[in-house]
C-alpha cells in the first residue's frame, strides 16, 4: 500500500506486539513523535506472548504515516501488520452485492425460480425475445464498461485497478435512481476486442454505460456500438460531462444576461469530453466557439490527422482565428476547460469579456484555482467537490438511464441530452439561482425525477421510445 496515499486522514494501525520484549508505551510515543495523534485503541485479540491491537490515528501532514511506520519498525517486539483508512475498510470484498428479491423459502418456491417451472418463461422469450425486457434483469440494468485506459485522474491504470471506480458507479446508479448497475472491466484495450466483448454481453442488459476508455478510440466503440446494438449506449466520459456542463452554463448566462448564440465560448482540450460538450452546445444553438489544444486554435485553415480534430476544426472557429489560448480568448465570453491543471492565467481572464463565465473542469487540479480568479470573473464552475458549482457528472446519468429504461430506448440521442440538461438547470428556481448556485446538488431529490420525465418525453417525440409511459 501506498502510504502517501493516507495522509491527512484517520488511519488504522494493527500491532502484533510480543508481550515479552515488547512497551506499548514506546509505540505509543513513536507514532506522536512522527506526528500522528492516537484517538482509540482497541484489542483486537491477546494470547500466549502475543497482543494484537488497532490504532486508530489521525494523520494531517504529507509524509507522516511513512514516518510512523517507520518509527514503529525500529522497536522490538512490534510488527506492523497493516495499514488502513476507511476508505480502504469500505472497499474491502468490494462495494456491492446482489440480493435476490424474493426469498426461497421451500421446494414449491424452488421449482418456481428454477427448474422445472423457470422453463415455461424461457420458451416464452425465446418465441418473443422482445419479453426479456419484462421477465429478466434487463428491464433495469445497465453495464458499466470500461477497459482501465483513462481512469480519471490516474490514467492508464487497466481493468483491475478500474475495478473499484466502476463499482462505485454501479453504487450511484442505484443510490440515486434505482438502477441495477453492474461493473464490467475488460481486459483488452483493443478497439475491435471491446465492441465484441461488450455485443456478447448485452442481452442481459438494457443499457451500457461506457466508462474510462481512452480517446479516440472511445469514439469508435461508442459509435459501433450505437449502430449494431438495439439499446442505449452512452460513454458517460463524454456526454455525462456536456450534459451537466451545458445546464450549468445556461444558468450562467441567465445570470449575466447572455444568450448562448450570442456568447464567445472557448473550450480548451478537444479530447473525449471537450468534443461531446462543442457537440451538444453546438446542437443547443451556439453559433461562436472556439477550440484550443496542445497545438493551438484548431482552425479549418489546417488538416490535422486526428479526425475528430478535424471535424472539430471544420465545424468551429468561423473567424478562423489561429494561435494559442491568449488569442482564442481575446473577448470571449465563457471559457470552458476539460484539459490540464494550471494552464489558464489571469491575465488570460483580462483579455476576456467583461464578466466572463470561467469553467475550470480539470481534474483533480483545475485550469485555475476560483481563489485566484473570483475577482474577475462573474461565475466559476470546476470539477471539484470542494468548491461552489461542482459539474458533477452524477446529476446526469443516474436520470438519464433511468428515463431510457422506463420507456426502452433503442438510443440515448442529442434530445434527451438537451433534454436531460434542461432538467438540471430547471431545478434551480429564478429565486434560488446566483453565482454560487448554477448547478443543484447531487443529493437533491428533484433532479433524477425531472431529468427522468424530460428524457422519456424527448425519446417518445423522437421516436425511439418502445414503450409508453405514462406519468
Amino acid at each position: 500500500m501506498n502510504n502517501r496515499s493516507l495522509d491527512g486522514k484517520t488511519i488504522i494501525l494493527r500491532l502484533e506486539l510480543d508481550t515479552a520484549t515488547a512497551q506499548f508505551g514506546k509505540a505509543a510515543t513513536a507514532i506522536e513523535k512522527a506526528g500522528g495523534d492516537i484517538i482509540a485503541i482497541d484489542v483486537i485479540s491477546t494470547g500466549r506472548g502475543l497482543s494484537v491491537r488497532d490504532l486508530t490515528v489521525k494523520v494531517s501532514e504529507q509524509g507522516t504515516t511513512a514516518r510512523i511506520s517507520e518509527a514503529l519498525g525500529e522497536l522490538p517486539g512490534i510488527r506492523l501488520v497493516n495499514v488502513s483508512d476507511r476508505t480502504f475498510l469500505l472497499h474491502l470484498g468490494g462495494k456491492i452485492a446482489i440480493a435476490p428479491k424474493t426469498p426461497i423459502q421451500n421446494r414449491d418456491d424452488l421449482s418456481r425460480v428454477y427448474t422445472p417451472e423457470v422453463a415455461r418463461v424461457c420458451t416464452a422469450i425465446s418465441e418473443d425475445p422482445s419479453k426479456a425486457f419484462n421477465l429478466t434483469i434487463k428491464r433495469n440494468t445497465v453495464a458499466v464498461v470500461s477497459d482501465g485506459s483513462a481512469v480519471l485522474g490516474l490514467g492508464n491504470i487497466g481493468p483491475y485497478a478500474a475495478m473499484p471506480v466502476m463499482e462505485g458507479k454501479a453504487m450511484l446508479f442505484k443510490q440515486f435512481a434505482d438502477v441495477d448497475a453492474f461493473p464490467i472491466c475488460l481486459d483488452t484495450q483493443d478497439t475491435e476486442a471491446v465492441i465484441t466483448a461488450v455485443k456478447a454481453l448485452a442481452p442481459g442488459f438494457g443499457g451500457i454505460n461506457l466508462e474510462d476508455i481512452s480517446a479516440p478510440r472511445c469514439f469508435e466503440i461508442e459509435r459501433r456500438l450505437q449502430a449494431e446494438l438495439d439499446i442505449p449506449v452512452f460513454h458517460d466520459d463524454q456526454h455525462g460531462t456536456a450534459v451537466v456542463l451545458y445546464a450549468g452554463l445556461l444558468n450562467a448566462l441567465k445570470l449575466t444576461e447572455r444568450s448562448l448564440a450570442e456568447a464567445r465560448i472557448v473550450i480548451c482540450g478537444i479530447g473525449a469530453a471537450g468534443t461531446a460538450c462543442t457537440k451538444m452546445l453546438l446542437a443547443g444553438g451556439a453559433k461562436h466557439v472556439i477550440g484550443v489544444d496542445r497545438e493551438g486554435i484548431l482552425t479549418r485553415d489546417k488538416t490535422y490527422a486526428n479526425a475528430s480534430w478535424q471535424w472539430y476544426a471544420d465545424n468551429t472557429n468561423e473567424e478562423r482565428r489561429s494561435g494559442g489560448l491568449a488569442e482564442a480568448l481575446e473577448g470571449a465570453d465563457v471559457f470552458i476547460g476539460v484539459s490540464a491543471g494550471g494552464i489558464l492565467k489571469r491575465e488570460n481572464i483580462q483579455r476576456m469579456a467583461p464578466d466572463p463565465i470561467v469553467f475550470a473542469m480539470a481534474n483533480p487540479e483545475p485550469e485555475i484555482r476560483p481563489e485566484q480568479a473570483e475577482d474577475l470573473v462573474a461565475v466559476f464552475a470546476t470539477g471539484r467537490s470542494d468548491y461552489p458549482n461542482q459539474i458533477n457528472n452524477v446529476l446526469c446519468f443516474p436520470g438519464i438511464f433511468r428515463g431510457a429504461l422506463d420507456c426502452r430506448a433503442t438510443h440515448i440521442n442529442e434530445a434527451m441530452k438537451l433534454a436531460a440538461a434542461e432538467a438540471i438547470a430547471s431545478v434551480i428556481g429564478e429565486d434560488e439561482l446566483s453565482p454560487l448556485y448554477i448547478v443543484p446538488s447531487v443529493f437533491n431529490g428533484r433532479v433524477v425525477e425531472e431529468v427522468r420525465r424530460r428524457v422519456v418525453q424527448a425519446a417518445a417525440a423522437t421516436g425511439v421510445a418502445r414503450r409508453q409511459v405514462r406519468e
